[in-house]
């Protein structure tokens, strides 16, 4: 039987920031998922599309993680060695992982448990529709996005994740005077971000100059290694949100 389109999850206003890959988990990260996602793993109720988040849907954080603490939201985590080195750096602040590759969560669950990190949480869905739907307005301390898919080819720049639809979203989660942190190794990309985040009457440079100091939170990964070995420019920018 053909596939339907909300099992390949087509239901979407506007094109998403990632193409969904489908990788076979390997048996460790298999294992992984099935005993430590009951404990990490926050479930989202879906809306027609598979890694989408149904209106009110929203958490309670302190419900979650079990306490009242600051919550560091990364976008687009990856194999998680940013948030999980953060996580365990600091243990009195919350962090949220957003992916939406199951192997990467998988491999993050695994660090963040032989580290010991219990204070993170990760989701498997699409960033803008946690940021909207999932997360309470100004819940979060910071928002990370780091080193998002550049999505280098003209006809695909449509999908790059910051654009001037993208700030509101982000605006509603943070907390006033909350830090929005980006990063990455493609120039036009950091200048269209720049861009964007400089009209919005949500946001205000945090940084002097043309782009912020390397945000010392974020650990050296390999990702960004092979950026700089590429001859690629690492370039950071802080916003923060103003206050209505």
């Amino acid at each position: 039987m053909p596939e339907t389109p909300a099992a390949r999850g087509d239901f979407r206003d506007r094109p998403v920031s990632f193409v969904r890959r489908s990788g076979r988990m390997s048996d460790g990260q298999e294992r992984a998922w099935e005993r430590l996602s009951p404990f990490y793993l926050l479930e989202a109720p879906r809306d027609a599309a598979a890694t989408s988040v149904r209106a009110g849907s929203e958490i309670e954080p302190a419900a979650v993680w079990g306490r009242t603490a600051p919550l560091v939201v990364e976008i687009g985590s990856g194999q998680g060695h940013a948030i999980v080195h953060a996580a365990t750096e600091h243990p009195d602040t919350d962090f949220l992982a957003v992916e939406v590759f199951k192997a990467g969560l998988a491999r993050t669950m695994l660090d963040a448990d032989r580290a010991g990190a219990r204070n993170l949480r990760l989701v498997e869905a699409n960033a803008p529709e946690v940021l909207e739907h999932l997360l309470p307005a100004a819940s979060a301390d910071q928002v990370w996005v780091f080193f998002p898919d550049p999505w280098h080819k003209n006809k695909h720049t449509k999908r790059r994740l910051i654009d001037a639809e993208f700030t509101p979203i982000a605006a509603r989660a943070l907390k006033p005077g909350g830090m929005l942190r980006l990063a990455t190794d493609w120039e036009d990309y950091a200048r269209q971000m720049r861009t964007v985040l400089d009209a919005s009457p949500l946001f205000e440079r945090a940084f002097e100059g043309d782009w912020a100091e390397r945000f010392d939170g974020r650990v050296l990964t390999a990702f960004e290694r092979k950026g700089a070995r590429a001859g690629r420019a690492i370039r950071d920018l802080a916003y923060r949100r103003i206050p209505a």
